[in-house]
């Protein structure tokens, strides 16, 4: 092959290039003018990923067509198309993946407050996208896909049966988001007695931060078995009821009046507390040394329904020392009888 039989394949593929690069130019200008007038932000996302993806795409379509007039063999040519096609499908699996993954990401914090990205979902779209990629590319190879679908069939009951704690996992954690009972963000309280945020559900197991700052890590078909306290439904707001007892020669109107007032100033003060709601005392129970009363509060969410209880605590006891009411401590009175004799 003489040099000059490239000038014509290096003049298209160059110039391809370079009408590629003004168009590409001038369509993300417009995209991102678009963009810019909409209050959606899945757009934005879009623009992104055709920005990253064009390049690549205009560069195999003027090697097509470099390749297209070049004195090559129409056996290696038709090689180099295959090999050519193969890319783009890959590249398309790559962006499309990325697109839809983050795309999910945002319709699930816009319906039901996902905030962090799921590993399962992720998972589940990449195994989806790739193989019907994979079943792309075998086309284009002229594999026939029956045999191999069929072979695939009996392999993956064979694996089935051997990953068959796996694949619960798996199909549990599928069950766990779509009920949308627990979510990565939440606040939850394990059967075992733990609790903690939900940092992550992945194809096996749910991950879950204690205030100890430890990570809990759980099967999701254990989680979709037992029987879970979520703080976080319906709503992060937590009602506290904190337990008080006092002295039986208190005036209990005068500790319900003093109590409430206490309450409410911290719920109007505190950071944790709301100022809208009405604090409640309500007396229980006629204690051996004391009688019992219960203080209902509301916290903004149930991790740090301890800070409010704390300084709650503080405040009510500092103010029962001013008003004189007494907070009581065990006691136990002992009587001794002493028995008299007859001495005959």
């Amino acid at each position: 092959m003489h040099w000059s039989q490239l000038i014509i394949p290096g003049a298209i593929f160059f110039g391809v290039l370079v009408l590629a690069l003004l168009m590409y130019v001038t369509l993300l200008r417009v995209l991102y003018r678009l963009a810019a007038k909409t209050k959606v932000s899945w757009d934005e996302i879009i623009v992104m990923q055709i920005k990253k993806i064009l390049p690549i795409w205009a560069l195999l379509l003027a090697a097509y067509l470099a390749f297209s007039v070049s004195p090559i063999p129409t056996q290696i040519l038709n090689i180099i198309n295959k090999a050519l096609l193969i890319l783009f499908v890959i590249s398309l699996a790559i962006s499309g993946t990325n697109l839809l993954i983050k795309l999910v990401d945002i319709y699930l914090a816009q319906k039901t407050g996902i905030a962090s990205r799921i590993t399962l979902i992720e998972i589940f779209i990449k195994i989806t996208v790739f193989s019907m990629a994979f079943i792309t590319i075998l086309h284009i190879l002229n594999i026939n896909i029956a045999p191999f679908i069929t072979t695939l069939g009996i392999a993956g009951l064979a694996v089935g049966l051997a990953l068959k704690d796996t694949l619960e996992n798996f199909f549990s954690g599928i069950h766990i988001l779509m009920a949308r009972q627990i979510k990565p963000g939440d606040f939850i309280r394990l059967e075992s007695g733990e609790e903690g945020i939900v940092k992550d559900i992945n194809w096996r197991t749910t991950s879950i931060l204690t205030q100890q700052n430890n990570l809990v890590i759980i099967p999701n078909a254990k989680l979709a078995q037992s029987r879970i306290l979520n703080y976080s439904l319906p709503e992060d707001e937590l009602s506290l009821v904190i337990q008080i007892g006092v002295s039986y020669d208190s005036d209990l109107e005068k500790v319900e009046r003093v109590t409430v007032e206490v309450a409410k100033e911290l719920m109007e003060k505190h950071p944790l507390g709301l100022p809208k709601f009405e604090p409640v005392v309500r007396f229980h129970t006629f204690g051996d040394f004391s009688i019992n009363f219960n203080v209902i509060l509301r916290c903004r969410s149930a991790d740090n329904r301890f800070k409010l209880v704390h300084d709650f605590m503080k405040v009510l006891h500092q103010r029962y020392k001013e008003e004189g009411i007494k907070i009581p401590y065990p006691t136990r009175s002992i009587y001794l009888y002493r028995e008299s004799k007859n001495i005959l």
